[in-house]
């Protein structure tokens, strides 16, 4: 515990000491040891202990085998010593070759040892080419989703009622954020300007034109005259007097009142007997006036010259006033309330929609065969172009993380979790060796050696 606080002492110190010292402390950051750490390197100590004990049980042994030899206790100390001696070599030999992989044995300068801090960047670079070539390449990335069958899990999946509501509410959440964060100001101006150029670069006379040949062609507007006509018969009614009014009011002042009153009695009456016919008579020759007209100016609207540039200049007239603008920017107020106020309610009928579009999506990738191929194939084509478009920088991250960290701390992290089974090899050395150096000392001796 002592030494993991030198080193938490030490990292602050560097990080206080320039952008040198930052840049170090920030690099071993990602190995301060923490207490699970601390555990397995008291653990790797322990395993240290057993192979160093090991190793001075068997020379001792060697030491005791070669006495009793020479002091003719039988041939069996020959055997006993070769044994150990071979148990020596093998123990001596793997503890230089697992402490050579962090640190130089016994400190001293031997060629190729302390491989992990030395050869850390090169090791670094060959991880990231050892991922990207058998991880990040397209084939084995397809090959692997392909394995998954990603369609039909998904169908299953989505197949179940209450995985249906846990995308729905996370897709009411994730909409609900998404209006929040966005700012009215800067979405009306974007929608504003959208329709505004769409609308300036679409001429719209042609298509008035087709739409409105074709609802007087299916008799589409004979209703809107049929209500014009009613409506214009009721008014009539309900304010004679003030068409009578109109009517005087418009005469010469020499003319006598009573004259002035026939006169728009009599006006009143033919307007009240023209709008009734038009109202219950549908051949009434106004309305066959009408049709005409009406189509005359649907074809004026696709091919006359002169209307076209007038609906244009029209168009841009009314685009371009400020309460059109006003129109068009409120809307996305109303839409985003709409929206929001759907996202929140568990019953509103854009959740309950989304809901059972999802579920329908569900039962269908689950059963259709072809679908679930059509949506393995987007993914795989998804994954694989994402795999080969950033390979490189993804075998680049580890390249540099590995690189950014520090050599001494890199080391001292790789052995407290993999340091105790590397010590096994130790244990593993010293018992085959002494197998190994009993065998052939036994051969030897038995050839006549």
């Amino acid at each position: 515990m002592e030494r993991m606080e030198r080193t938490k002492t030490d990292l602050a110190t560097g990080a206080q000491g320039g952008p040198a010292a930052g840049t170090a402390a920030s690099a071993v950051v990602g190995f301060t040891f923490n207490e699970a750490d601390e555990e397995k390197r008291r653990g790797v100590r322990r395993m240290k202990t057993l192979a160093t004990c090991l190793l001075l049980a068997v020379a001792l042994i060697y030491a005791l085998a070669k006495w009793a030899g020479a002091a003719g206790a039988g041939a069996w100390a020959g055997y006993v010593a070769a044994a150990a001696e071979a148990g020596m070599v093998g123990a001596l030999a793997d503890w230089f070759a697992v402490t050579a992989l962090f640190r130089r044995p016994l400190g001293l300068p031997i060629p190729h040892t302390a491989i992990i801090p030395t050869k850390k960047d090169q090791l670094g670079q060959s991880l990231g080419d050892f991922v990207g070539e058998n991880f990040l390449s397209g084939e084995v990335v397809r090959q692997r989703l392909r394995k998954v069958g990603i369609g039909s899990r998904l169908g299953r999946w989505l197949a179940e009622p209450e995985h249906a509501d846990r995308v729905t509410a996370e897709l009411s959440t994730a909409l609900r954020g998404a209006l929040t964060v966005l700012r009215d100001s800067d979405v009306q101006a974007v929608v504003g300007e959208a329709i505004t150029r769409r609308a300036d670069a679409q001429e719209i006379a042609p298509g008035l034109g087709t739409m409105l040949e074709k609802i007087v062609a299916d008799g589409g507007h004979t209703r809107l005259v049929d209500l014009v006509c009613a409506r214009a018969h009721d008014w009539l009614v309900l304010h004679s007097d003030s068409v009578m009014s109109a009517v005087a009011g418009g005469a010469p002042g020499w003319t006598p009142r009573f004259v002035d009153r026939k006169v728009g009695d009599r006006v009143y009456k033919e307007l009240l007997r023209f709008v009734t016919e038009m109202r219950d008579m549908p051949e009434h020759p106004a309305r066959g006036a009408l049709d005409r007209f009406l189509t005359d100016f649907a074809g004026d609207l696709q091919s006359d010259t002169d209307t076209r540039a007038r609906v244009e200049r029209l168009k841009s007239e009314v685009l371009g006033r400020g309460e059109v603008q006003d129109l068009i920017a409120s809307a996305w107020g109303s839409v985003r309330a709409m929206m929001v106020a759907a996202a929140e309610d568990e019953h509103s009928e854009l959740r309950q929609r989304a809901r059972g579009a999802l579920l329908s999506l569900g039962k269908r990738l689950a059963a259709d065969d072809r679908l679930q191929g059509k949506v393995d194939g987007w993914l795989e084509g998804a994954a694989v172009h994402v795999v080969t478009t950033y390979r490189d920088e993804i075998t680049l991250l580890i390249t540099d993380t590995v690189a950014s960290w520090d050599a001494e701390h890199t080391s001292k992290k790789i052995e407290a979790h993999i340091g105790r089974d590397l010590q096994f090899i130790r244990i593993n050395g010293t018992v085959v060796g002494a197998l190994a150096g009993l065998c052939i000392y036994a051969v030897s001796r038995a050839l006549g050696g």
